[in-house]
């Protein structure tokens, strides 16, 4: 079941990030060292959570007009039981609601559980012309903190 995050559910979900970032050595990809996005939130109301405890999150915010989805991640070893794909219909339903236009994302162009398994929740590639300012300063943020390490996409699915 996904629900709001509370504050007691937000120490738990830096495990949860840094267990789902961790995958990413498989396919070559190592991240830099810092802190986790879920660590730097201070008002849970930007979290939905499945699970209690949680075994996955989506951390949220506004870019450009539109609800960003800044950060999903999954308990590995409760991966591919749908969690993902529930926390993603609830952020389109919490779009809906706040009455924006899309949800935009930054993820890997060719990593199968990034770009790929967003396709078939509904996202597509967003062509950088049609980037807003803040997107654009989101991307460059990203790369000058060392993300970029492999070739990402920005996607994005209107909210309806």
């Amino acid at each position: 079941m996904v629900r709001w995050a509370d504050a007691g559910d937000l120490p738990g979900l830096v495990a949860i990030e840094l267990a789902a970032d961790a995958m990413f050595e498989q396919v070559g990809i190592t991240f830099p060292p810092g802190t986790t996005q879920v660590e730097e939130v201070a008002d849970p109301s930007a979290v939905l959570v499945e699970g209690d405890p949680p075994d996955g999150f989506a951390l949220m915010g506004q870019v450009d007009g539109n609800l960003h989805l800044e950060q999903l991640a999954v308990r590995p070893s409760r991966m591919r039981r749908g969690i993902g794909g529930r926390l993603v219909a609830a952020v389109r339903d919490h779009a809906l609601a706040c009455g924006v236009p899309a949800v935009t994302l930054t993820t890997f162009r060719d990593v199968p559980w990034n770009a790929p398994w967003y396709e078939r929740h509904g996202f597509a590639v967003l062509p950088e012309r049609e980037w807003g300012p803040e997107l654009r300063a989101l991307v460059e943020h990203e790369r000058e903190l060392g993300i970029e390490v492999a070739p990402r996409v920005v996607m994005s699915a209107a909210v309806s």
